[in-house]
């Protein structure tokens, strides 16, 4: 079953980032983006994770067309539906690791997954304030939160940057792990190329701004 279907997706700011993008996500299944930086990658996942309007294209998202929703309806798709990981952590800093955590739980009625925090290796850190921790710490604490809300896709934006290569190669066990056991699908941003190679497919943006 498909759960993202991208057709035709074109854009540009002051310059055109890519044109006539087409692909299909399904469940259980991953695809990576890759390419130079500012060839339009995160554009593509902001697009397709609700987050930015496509000059021109379709973006279906579980059975909907994304783009012709109004806005309660999106955002209650990305409320429910959708995880979003960005390199940076977005997170609480007056919370600590267990209440950034126990607040996405709450907005989707989930329950924190204690096996979830032993794999990331935070079960220890729980009350700790986000200060107290490691950008590695955090950027884990921070995709934990993600995963708690039970999403459907998960949009990945560079998940790993700020993590050693075992930290990271671990982080992404238990992402493909998460898309394979609950059905779920992982578009993945990443400028590492062995991680995109452990994807089930890959788009690459080339260094002229064309698919």
């Amino acid at each position: 079953m498909s759960l993202l279907h991208v057709q035709n997706l074109s854009h540009s700011f002051d310059y055109p980032l890519f044109e006539d993008v087409s692909f299909d996500l399904a469940e259980q299944k991953s695809i990576a983006v890759v390419g130079v930086s500012g060839s339009g990658k995160s554009t593509l996942l902001h697009i397709c994770a609700t987050l930015l309007k496509p000059q021109s294209g379709d973006v279906k998202l579980l059975g909907k067309n994304l783009y012709s929703l109004s806005d309660n309806e999106i955002l209650k798709i990305r409320r429910e539906d959708i995880g979003i990981v960005f390199q940076s952590h977005y997170l609480f800093k007056g919370f600590n690791t267990f209440e950034n955590i126990e607040l996405a739980t709450l907005l989707n009625d989930t329950r924190m997954d204690s096996t979830l925090l032993k794999k990331f290796g935070i079960e220890t850190l729980l009350d700790k304030k986000i200060g107290e921790l490691s950008g590695g710490q955090q950027q884990r604490v921070s995709i934990a939160r993600v995963l708690s809300k039970k999403p459907k896709i998960l949009f990945a934006d560079e998940p790993t940057g700020n993590l050693d290569s075992k930290t990271a190669n671990e982080v992404m066990d238990v992402l493909f792990e998460y898309i394979e056991n609950n059905n779920a699908a992982l578009l993945l941003v990443t400028h590492d190329l062995k991680l995109a190679q452990r994807c089930n497919a890959i788009i690459e943006f080339k260094a002229k701004k064309e698919l």
